[in-house]
């Protein structure tokens, strides 16, 4: 890992988790080319689903955003993982947000703001991406948040 990724995690106060094992029949990366896409991470701390429930019914926007913020750093433990060393991320082309709405819940973008700032506080110009952020009925384990990304990877 760059000493400028490092320093920045620190800065920020975290502490990349061991990389967690898929719940079932997946992969939680898959390299092709140049592209490493990762499987949905869910806003586990500690091996437990940390944030569960609905956005706008049982979990409100701030702890929503702890979720979001908890997934991305998942992301980045599952990069590291499989790159071995987070300054092969040349770009995080895109995160896909999934939120566990209530149906008049639709400040989706606001709770994956979590994500995207704890991404590009991390990696920079290189955390900048595109993304979706959509409400869901359900997500597994009742998680609040779940988040998958897409990102360019130096060979």
């Amino acid at each position: 890992m760059s000493d400028q990724i490092a320093t920045r995690l620190s800065e920020m106060g975290i502490t990349l988790p061991e990389a967690a094992a898929p719940a079932a029949n997946y992969v939680p990366y898959v390299i092709s080319g140049n592209l490493l896409t990762i499987s949905g991470q869910l806003p586990l701390e500690g091996g437990k689903v940390a944030v569960t429930g609905h956005l706008g019914k049982t979990v409100d926007v701030a702890a929503g955003q702890r979720a979001a913020e908890l997934c991305a750093i998942n992301i980045l433990s599952q990069a590291k993982a499989a790159l071995g060393d987070l300054s092969r991320i040349r770009r995080v082309i895109k995160l896909n947000g999934f939120v566990a709405s209530a149906p008049d819940f639709v400040e989706q973008h606001l709770v994956i703001n979590g994500a995207s700032n704890l991404i590009a506080g991390v990696l920079g110009e290189a955390g900048k991406h595109a993304r979706a952020a959509v409400g869901m009925a359900a997500l597994p384990l009742n998680a609040a948040v779940e988040i998958d990304a897409i990102m360019e990877i130096a060979e």
